[in-house]
């Protein structure tokens, strides 16, 4: 290689390489990409976009039974790679992180199942009557990605114990809504597929019992167990977990690290790009006011600050965990506030839940409100927090 182009090289991916490194960079990715869908689909050349992604591909023999258009290529295949990547930070906290140790557990996972619940009770209380009860899960979960990519624009005026507690809390959140999809976002059973992919996985955990390092023949069986997965009614992305949880914990980090990129930077801005593809209705306004947007807007916006806060001030009290000592109270309440940013698992779980078009686009809406919103409102409030602190510090009475 001569200098000339490793002048050029450098210079062209030292910038790109900064800006994948940056905590901000995931969000920003997945903020662009939906501004994109969003307008791309509302232009002359929408239906052709949206078409693009929905449309039935032919090239996959039909009797292998996988799935035929793009979007659900990237939410039933692809989707399974992050889907790996959440269950290897899951296990890694778990075994190693701030799950690790029942104390530093206490407040995370308590302020999680507060952050799930009520928004859950929420929704089902606006859609009581509605017929659309089943999509209490999409306010449940916290997008990692944007909240904490939020949460790092406040650089040093966010506690790096704020930092760590959103870290833990969103990935119990995930987890819960792993679980949601596993037992109430099932149709039908296949039990022949099922007893399949239960033998594979069985495979896989002797293999690690065994020690056997090499990572070939986990991810060969990860297809094998995906496949019989995506055949047995239970959604198949739940194979990237399965699989995060059979893999040799020696190898999470570095296939972390591996996957860092491709997951979030090719495969969470295809999301993006394929399930916020909205052609926005002559009633928009409408879908605005049906009970299913209420739901999710009151969920996302008012369920997640109001249970994690109360949760975790109860937990506290009951000294059932402990507060950290670099935060206080309101620190506590912003963080609710951007975990009310749902996004991805919220998107992912309003696709399961609601089978009709018209409704999916309606909890889309509603979502991206919600965590717009939950962001503005989170970021503001810490950040006028930070200043509030720090003119005290400045000026003590």
């Amino acid at each position: 290689m001569n200098k000339l182009t490793y002048t050029l090289r450098r210079r062209l991916l030292s910038p790109l390489n900064a800006f994948i490194q940056d905590s901000r960079a995931v969000g920003i990715t997945l903020m662009a990409c939906t501004l994109i869908a969003l307008v791309w689909s509302n232009t002359s050349a929408g239906n052709g976009f949206i078409g693009f992604w929905e449309k039935e591909r032919t090239f996959l023999p039909a009797p292998l039974h996988l799935p035929h258009s793009l979007v659900h290529m990237i939410n039933d295949g692809l989707m399974a790679l992050f889907f790996l990547l959440v269950g290897m930070e899951i296990r890694r906290e778990l075994l190693q992180g701030e799950l690790n140790d029942r104390r530093k557990a206490g407040l995370p996972v308590i302020a999680a199942l507060g952050g799930m619940l009520l928004p859950a009770c929420l929704y089902a209380a606006c859609n009581t009557d509605s017929g659309y009860a089943g999509g209490w899960g999409v306010p449940m979960a916290t997008d990692i990605a944007f909240s904490l990519g939020i949460l790092s624009l406040l650089g040093s005026r966010a506690p790096l114990q704020l930092k760590v507690l959103l870290t833990a809390l969103a990935i119990i959140d995930d987890l819960g809504a792993i679980v949601a999809i596993a037992l109430f976002y099932t149709d039908t059973i296949h039990m022949g597929y099922l007893l399949g992919a239960g033998g594979i996985f069985a495979v896989l955990l002797l293999m690690n019992r065994l020690r056997l390092r090499l990572h070939l023949p986990y991810f060969v069986l990860g297809i094998a167990l995906w496949y019989c997965l995506f055949n047995s009614g239970v959604h198949a992305t739940l194979a990237g977990v399965l699989l995060a949880f059979a893999l040799p914990i020696k190898s999470i980090t570095r296939l972390e690290h591996r996957l860092h990129v491709p997951v979030n930077f090719f495969i969470l801005p295809l999301f993006a790009l394929a399930n916020t593809a909205i052609r926005f209705p002559g009633n928009t306004g409408a879908l605005l006011q049906s009970p299913v947007n209420y739901g999710i807007l009151a969920g996302l916006i008012l369920g997640k600050p109001l249970g994690i806060t109360l949760f975790s001030y109860l937990a506290v009290k009951l000294r059932l965990a402990s507060l950290p000592a670099d935060l206080d109270w309101r620190h506590i309440l912003g963080m609710g506030l951007l975990a009310g940013i749902g996004f991805t698992m919220s998107i992912f779980i309003a696709m399961l839940a609601f089978d009709e078009h018209m409704v999916q686009t309606t909890a889309k809406l509603g979502i991206l409100i919600a965590s717009m919103v939950s962001g503005i409102t989170g970021y503001v409030f810490l950040y006028r927090k930070s200043v509030a602190s720090s003119s005290a510090k400045k000026y003590p009475e």
